[in-house]
């Protein structure tokens, strides 16, 4: 038989868990290679607990070289540009180190995308260069926010806005709160949610809960939509939006007039939702119209059967799946056994998401919110809980990788 070549293009969630089905196997006649900007997969949940001072950097780390030597991969250190679907060509804006060679692009046989994605920060745009640290890429923010809590504790009075309604807002607000609380700085905090709310999605009790947390952390809540000023942020009202004081109701009441006015910020801190990178609607896969890569049940593309995708950048055709860390991982096995099934001919399986997912929301010290569809709770228990599961994460590949040896 030919020899097969299988590019994996990211080393996300759903990635390692290709290469631990590919450590296990040692598939014959399959040479697989591995492509990624980086060495290091950064684990998310772990990022606010890193914030808050509760971990290290290489705590919340994976390192993907063992794990690319355990599944027979080679591992190359670049960035995809660009892929030509139709002739089967991945490219690079430079050859990737390690590629063997000086080559530009990438032929495969099968492919498996997954790169995340991009923070969309379009609305923000508009802030003065340095003011705006968006929390993807993840390598990026770890770099950057020890530098923002140098500033401020530097600077008296520093103003940090952080931009997003969702669990990931809520998260960096509170951990930059217990961190920059810990340096005993006098900066100023405050939450900016979409008119929708905080938590959207999840049960008036768990926002209850949150918003407990972050009245008691000190930090102001604003229901509006935020536009990026040099200067800041500007809160762009409706008749539905205003500020919450501390202790005030968690919905927005109706307002009289719009509100339309400037929130000064040293640094935002930007949790704005999930972009595509661009050069997945230019690749010929079929794609929605903002650019995810269109996928069936089996996280098969639509348009060509060689190519596989899972985690942010791909969106199911049949259902809607939140784009979450969580069905990343969960997908991770179905995305393994689909690849390794085309190799050899067998039907692929259907990756059935569960009802509902689990999410345990820090909120900066040792202490957590757990929110799963009507049912919440909260408590250091279930911060251990949360150590517990995002320990275990990193732990499980980096003994996998060690197996091998």
């Amino acid at each position: 038989m030919a020899m097969k070549r299988l590019v994996l293009v990211g080393g996300g969630h759903a990635q390692l868990a290709v290469l631990r089905a590919l450590a296990r196997t040692r598939p014959q006649g399959l040479e697989t290679v591995l492509v990624t900007p980086s060495p290091w997969q950064y684990y998310s949940g772990m990022l606010p607990g890193w914030m808050a001072g509760h971990y290290r950097e290489e705590d919340c780390r994976i390192d993907l070289r063992p794990l690319a030597d355990a599944a027979g991969a080679r591992l190359l250190i670049g960035a995809a540009t660009a892929l030509e679907a139709d002739r089967r060509q991945l490219r690079f804006e430079q050859a990737p180190a390690d590629g063997g060679g000086p080559a530009d692009s990438l032929p495969y046989d099968l492919l498996s995308l997954d790169i995340g994605s991009e923070t969309d920060t379009a609305a923000l745009a508009g802030l003065a260069a340095g003011r705006l640290l968006a929390v993807r890429p993840l390598p990026a923010f770890f770099t950057a926010w020890p530098r923002v809590v140098d500033t401020a504790r530097a600077t008296a009075g520093f103003r940090l806005c952080v931009v997003g309604g969702g669990a990931a807002g809520v998260e960096l607000a509170l951990a930059a709160a217990q961190a920059l609380r810990k340096h005993a700085t006098t900066a100023q905090i405050a939450l900016v949610c979409p008119p929708a709310g905080l938590l959207d999605g999840h049960a008036e009790g768990v926002r209850r809960r949150v918003l407990r947390q972050l009245v008691a952390a000190g930090i102001t809540v604003h229901l509006q939509r935020a536009v990026g000023e040099a200067d800041g942020l500007r809160l762009v009202g409706s008749p539905a939006s205003h500020t919450l004081p501390p202790g005030g109701r968690l919905q927005a009441e109706s307002c009289p007039q719009p509100d339309d006015r400037l929130l000064p910020a040293d640094c935002v801190l930007a949790a704005t939702g999930a972009r595509p990178q661009a050069w997945l609607r230019r690749s010929g896969l079929a794609c929605t119209a903002a650019g995810w890569v269109r996928v069936d049940a089996h996280h098969r593309s639509l348009s060509h059967a060689e190519v596989f995708a899972a985690g942010d950048v791909c969106a199911r055709t049949d259902r809607a799946l939140a784009r979450s860390g969580v069905h990343a991982v969960h997908a991770g096995p179905i995305l393994a056994a689909n690849l390794l099934a085309t190799l050899d001919g067998r039907p692929p399986r259907a990756y059935v998401p569960k009802p509902r997912s689990l999410y345990l929301i820090a909120c900066g010290p040792r202490y957590a919110i757990a929110s799963w569809g009507p049912w919440s709770a909260e408590g250091g228990w279930v911060w251990r809980w949360k150590d517990w599961i995002d320990r275990g994460f990193i732990r499980r590949h980096r003994d996998a990788a060690a197996a091998r040896r």
